[in-house]
């Protein structure tokens, strides 16, 4: 495994870094809603926002005007006219990252001296920074600078964005100016290897986008139960947020409450039961899943090794109805 390298977060608002006083300039690539929301929090610190561009242009102008300056809208047909901006985001879906590299890069060829002293980094969880190589090649420092936070809205997503934690690597130069904007964010860094990425998101899926699935089979268990899906979500989250709580301070391990955690196995046998004869799709193969996991933190705590080896048993023999 390699080793973590971290870089603890600092105040930044009085005394913004090194690179903020030379105030860059910024062009943004994708205006969706984590484009959007980078470039209205970098604008909030001081960063000057050259250009956003989407692939409508009416997108790429409602995307400027919710920035606090003159950001140019472009279209994606407007690349050529995409400022020399020191740093270039691309902030595009990730199956158009490498296309929209190729293109730039390949404008790039036209403008003589236009990648000196140039940054571009990509914001995906999954891919390296080898997908910006064609703009490698014409000389920029290229890196990639993931923010840990889910974004659903721009507005609120600038605000996450701050204080957050960022997975970066990529070319050392490019890593050092990610750094600084992370830290002129409020944010903390730490650094992976380019050939873990894809294992990197697909952690960061399990801790987010699964957890709002499994939420959602949560809530269809109470619909059955006779409670609309308003209701049900409303009892369920505080529950969540009970569990959050409990993370925020104990491991994993600790942190487990509940039948598992107290190998409770009538009232598992129980819960098996409804589910197998429940109409909810994937609910007890998730249930099942999941209590074999929960039967290694269980073990952790000491719980008694015989009744979660019987819990165990119970489970696999559930195999078949999952």
């Amino acid at each position: 495994m390699p080793t973590e390298r971290r870089t603890k977060a600092k105040p930044r608002e009085r005394q913004p870094s090194s690179l903020n006083q030379s105030q860059p300039t910024i062009s943004i690539i994708g205006a969706g809603r984590l484009g959007t929301a980078l470039a209205l929090a970098l604008n909030r610190r001081g960063y000057r926002v050259e250009a956003i561009m989407a692939r409508r242009l009416a997108h790429a102008r409602r995307a400027a005007a919710t920035i606090d300056a003159h950001a140019q809208p472009l279209s994606a047909t407007q690349l050529d006219a995409l400022p020399n901006s020191r740093l270039v985001f691309i902030t595009t879906p990730d199956d158009q990252i490498a296309h929209v590299a190729a293109r730039l890069a390949a404008s790039l060829e036209k403008r003589e001296g236009s990648a000196q002293s140039r940054t571009a980094l990509h914001c995906s969880g999954a891919l390296s920074s080898d997908v910006l190589s064609p703009l490698r090649a014409q000389g920029f420092a290229t890196g990639s600078m993931h923010p840990l936070v889910s974004i659903s809205d721009a507005s609120q997503g600038a605000l996450s964005l701050r204080g957050a934690f960022y997975c970066i690597e990529g070319a050392s130069a490019a890593v050092r100016i990610a750094r600084a904007l992370v830290r002129d964010l409020g944010g903390e860094s730490f650094s992976i290897n380019s050939r873990d990425k894809a294992l990197y998101h697909a952690a960061a899926v399990m801790a987010s986008g699964h957890m709002v699935a499994l939420f959602d089979i949560a809530i269809e268990m109470l619909r059955h139960c006779g409670l609309k899906e308003k209701r049900a979500h409303a009892v369920l989250l505080p529950l969540v947020k009970s569990m959050l709580k409990n993370l925020s301070t104990l491991d994993a391990a600790h942190a487990l409450t509940g039948t598992f955690a107290r190998a409770d196995t009538a009232t598992m046998l129980r819960h098996l039961d409804a589910l197998s004869t429940s109409s909810i799709g994937d609910a007890l193969g998730v249930y099942r899943l999941l209590g074999k996991r929960s039967l290694r933190l269980a073990e952790k705590l000491g719980v008694d090794g015989e009744a979660l080896k019987k819990i165990g048993r119970v489970l696999e023999e559930f195999e078949g109805d999952a």
